[in-house]
């Protein structure tokens, strides 16, 4: 079959000749309709995320818009290795079938659905353990690019009465403000950035922070975040660390946790339960098809793989692998 085949971890996907998928027990094969390019496929097939298997050659794509054999379009992922979702076919597990809302664009939802579940578990979780289910102030650090972007509107949709969104990129900064969120420019200096984000936070202290970023501005942030003071905290803050483009670690201040009421954890495949992931991918689906959220994509054929993976580095357009 064809698909996007990766030699070596530096190396850019082409398109070529791969054997056949084996379909073994408790598997489907299904043939692609629409298959996202997102920053996780690439740092898998980099293998520089801890996901990845450092086994060549492969194909790269983790989910998928897929084709049954009955006609249906469905959400499918978990392709097992060296397979993977931008290609002819893939083999996918029977549990992992969920059906497409009627009318749906498949581009969309494969362009969406990962970038936008990264913020929609965690912030309806979040939503769902505080007394008054409010969110407040949601921090959204990365808010620039396609998952960030998402993470606005999901953090409106659930309720949140302010979000502030952090990041570098000017025209993508616009369009979360005009979501509705109050936006902040990162700067090259981590005091600046620490400034600026501690005249956009106020007096009232987030209840979620989203970080797509880590590195550099998760310590601006921290130092943001941080309080004066013996009195007792009356916030309680948690923050998620989801994404690391900006830097693999961060130093945080033992001031910080000892002064705040303060958790900070990791969302991300591992972390997640996977039975938790499949039950809100439903939910999330009809909000893409409904067209409630903006997410915006660019489609490519699986001919022009290497056109596409250039493209994706970009981030802020979701690049959508289609069938030729």
């Amino acid at each position: 079959m064809k698909a996007a085949v990766l030699s070596n971890a530096g190396g850019v996907p082409v398109y070529g000749d791969f054997d056949e998928p084996q379909v073994t027990e408790g598997r489907e094969l299904v043939e692609l309709v629409a298959a996202g390019i997102h920053p996780i496929v690439r740092s898998l097939a980099a293998g520089t995320h801890y996901g990845s298997t450092d086994a060549y050659p492969l194909i790269p794509g983790l989910d998928a818009v897929a084709r049954t054999a009955d006609g249906a379009l469905v959400y499918t992922g978990f392709v097992q290795a060296p397979y993977g979702t931008l290609a002819e076919r893939m083999a996918v597990p029977t549990r992992m079938r969920i059906p497409l809302p009627t009318g749906a664009d498949p581009a969309r939802i494969a362009g969406g659905l990962n970038p936008g579940l990264s913020s929609w578990l965690v912030l309806r979780e979040r939503r769902d353990t505080l007394p008054d289910q409010q969110l407040g102030t949601v921090l959204i650090l990365g808010a620039t690019g396609a998952a960030g972007l998402l993470a606005v509107q999901n953090a409106f949709a659930l309720g949140a009465n302010r979000v502030i969104a952090a990041g570098r990129n000017p025209s993508a900064l616009e369009r979360a403000a005009g979501f509705g969120a109050n936006t902040v420019t990162l700067q090259d200096d981590k005091d600046a950035t620490a400034s600026v984000l501690s005249e956009a936070i106020g007096t009232e202290a987030p209840s979620l922070v989203l970080d797509y970023v880590w590195g550099a501005p998760a310590e601006a942030a921290f130092a943001a975040l941080g309080r004066q003071g013996l009195t007792e905290d009356d916030a309680d803050i948690a923050y998620l660390q989801i994404g690391s483009m900006a830097g693999a670690e961060a130093a945080i201040p033992a001031a910080l946790l000892r002064s705040r009421r303060i958790t900070i954890s990791g969302s991300g495949a591992g972390s997640l339960s996977v039975q938790w992931i499949l039950a809100a991918i439903p939910e999330y689906t009809q909000l893409l098809a409904d067209g409630r959220l903006d997410t915006a994509v660019q489609e490519f054929p699986l001919s022009k793989i290497e056109d596409a993976w250039a493209a994706a580095q970009f981030g802020v357009t979701r690049v959508v692998v289609v069938p030729d």
